[in-house]
């Protein structure tokens, strides 16, 4: 491996337990352990996953203009985001959004959470901290806040799966207070024992952590962030707790096919140099009830209201577990074999079937009576024309051609939305 690539703080763990290893967005990472890919899919589907997300970056915003400075540059709306009603941001809770060029093409997607009155915390992808604090920066036109980059000043990990609540507990110095009033989106505690949050969460060691119940699965869990020094001894000790539920050490592989299956977007692969117009995600826009206008001035928003060119994202499976690599020569067909797009992302959800057409999850616990599972592709394509939910395109590399079905939605029976009573 190049010797000028990033590390985690939990590199030599990876390496010495044999994980298969590459490049990603700089950093040497684990793709997968010695089990595999499948085991470690199912594994968060069925008890928990442990995921080293230690190369995603952490911007701090604060001072008396911090929040006016976030709804200028990032897509939604702060003052309407919370809720069904909804509501506005408020202290304890998080938001997904995008950051948008002059353009309106994606430079990073982020969580936005609201540590307290004019503090804010963002949490963007890995080697998008220096730019996303560039462009808060560039944009802060005399605002009255402060802008910190925190790219490798910190530990994070993810815990995901049905069984996360369970094994994180067991660490936890108070558990039932942790996860009372916890909902998705909701965070609590901070990793900076100088925070005066950072009571809220505390480990039995008396670490404090700053713990969200979000992810990137589409599976209940959390993540959490943490001081450097403190992340591989969090990771062992998850590790030894779960180690009788299930719980193993997952890569970026097998984060890869769960977040497809959840129709979760990869930045700068499934949303990028283009209009952010026409796809799953258009949550992240600030649209009006009528959803014929925008409810707030952004960064990017004249772009998206005259776009220079007009592209239609999809999700898709397949019908069987074949995949196509994504490349140069990679490419959308129609039934007939005229050309509609690009493949965005292909790969493999290994939890999923189809039995009489339907999609069907072999951990949802509705798995019909002789439904057979052994994979579906899935993933995103990128068209020049709107296709809708059941029409089928072709995939192909070139060389190997398998059909698809354009579809609303992909692995049923997600939990990330579960209460944490039910959970628990």
């Amino acid at each position: 491996m190049d010797s000028l690539m990033k590390k985690t703080p939990l590199h030599a763990w990876h390496c010495e337990q044999g994980a298969h290893m590459a490049e990603f967005a700089g950093y040497e990472m684990p793709l997968w352990y010695g089990g595999g890919i499948r085991e470690e899919h199912m594994a968060v589907l069925r008890s928990a996953g442990l995921f080293d997300t230690s190369h995603m970056a952490v911007v701090l915003v604060d001072g008396g203009g911090s929040r006016g400075l976030l709804q200028a540059c990032f897509t939604k709306d702060l003052s309407r985001c919370v809720g069904k009603a909804p509501g506005p941001l408020v202290t304890g809770r998080a938001v997904y959004g995008v950051f948008l060029n002059d353009k309106g093409h994606v430079i990073d997607d982020a969580l936005v959470y609201m540590v307290g009155a004019d503090r804010y915390m963002v949490c963007v992808n890995a080697g998008m901290g220096s730019a996303i604090a560039s462009e808060l920066e560039r944009h802060s036109d005399g605002r009255l806040s402060r802008v910190t980059d925190l790219t490798g000043s910190l530990g994070k990990m993810d815990i995901q799966g049905p069984g996360a609540a369970k094994i994180l507990g067991t660490l936890l110095a108070d558990p039932d207070a942790v996860f009372a009033t916890m909902p998705y989106f909701s965070f609590k505690g901070h990793f900076d024992a100088r925070a005066p949050e950072s009571g809220q969460v505390h480990l039995k060691d008396g670490s404090p952590i700053l713990l969200s119940r979000t992810g990137y699965t589409g599976e209940f869990g959390f993540e959490m962030f943490l001081p450097l020094e403190r992340t591989e001894e969090l990771w062992t000790s998850l590790l030894d707790a779960g180690k009788a539920s299930g719980l193993c050490a997952c890569g970026l592989a097998a984060r890869d096919s769960l977040r497809a299956g959840a129709v979760l977007p990869l930045s700068h692969q499934d949303i990028g140099p283009w209009p952010y117009l026409n796809h799953p995600w258009d949550f992240a826009l600030p649209w009006d009830a009528e959803r014929k206008g925008f409810t707030k001035q952004f960064w990017g928003r004249s772009a998206l209201e005259n776009p220079s060119e007009i592209y239609f994202t999809s999700p898709f499976a397949g019908f069987d577990p074949r995949k196509v690599p994504v490349g140069e020569t990679s490419a959308v067909l129609s039934e007939a074999g005229k050309p509609l797009g690009i493949i965005l992302t292909c790969t493999t959800d290994v939890s999923l079937g189809r039995h009489e057409g339907q999609i069907v999850s072999a951990v949802s616990g509705t798995l019909p009576e002789g439904a057979k599972v052994r994979g579906l592709s899935c993933g995103f394509v990128r068209l020049t024309v709107p296709l809708s939910p059941g029409e089928r395109v072709i995939l192909t590399d070139g060389k190997r051609k398998i059909p698809v079905e354009i579809v609303s939605d992909i692995r049923p029976g997600r939990t990330a939305r579960c209460p944490m009573q039910t959970m628990l």
